[in-house]
């Protein structure tokens, strides 16, 4: 067990969080930010960093990611405040994004997030999708095969 507890120790002590997508890698920003040949005009919205690795494990998307750190929630007390929000609305402020995803879960509260996420990206002269349906109500990215997620994310619409 003491090899297994060193590694984790290892990887708490040199885990950082990216300030500009909220995804977790050894370098700042992450990897995925400083990749240069990703596409820098269109950024994926997505609740959590489970859910950016199951976009990224399908291997079909090449662009940003913005990690909100979870989903609205009434029930639950979560509101606007308490999500990575305010970073996505600076990102958007340069100009250079064209196109936002959204890739949040289909649950209630993911619609909810949708939805509130909409309402504040119409000031925005971008272009706003959503994955196509087909994923489960309920469902999760972060459960979802990679065809699932390949062909919902392929079939994405404006909204």
């Amino acid at each position: 067990m003491l090899p297994l507890i060193a590694a984790m120790q290892e990887v708490a002590d040199n885990i950082k969080k990216c300030p500009i997508c909220g995804n977790f890698d050894t370098t700042e920003p992450c990897a995925i930010c400083n990749d240069a040949a990703r596409d820098t005009e269109t950024v994926c919205v997505v609740q959590d960093v489970a859910d950016l690795w199951a976009m990224e494990r399908v291997g079909v998307y090449r662009g940003q990611y913005h990690v909100l750190g979870g989903i609205l929630s009434a029930l639950d007390g979560i509101t606007p405040e308490d999500l990575n929000i305010e970073s996505l609305f600076h990102r958007l402020n340069d100009g250079r994004l064209k196109e936002v995803i959204l890739a949040l879960p289909a649950t209630i509260d993911g619609q909810i997030t949708n939805h509130y996420l909409l309402s504040r990206l119409k000031e925005y002269p971008l272009k706003v999708t959503t994955l196509a349906q087909g994923l489960p109500l309920g469902g999760e990215l972060d459960y979802m095969d990679e065809g699932t997620i390949q062909l919902a994310l392929s079939a994405r619409k404006e909204i």
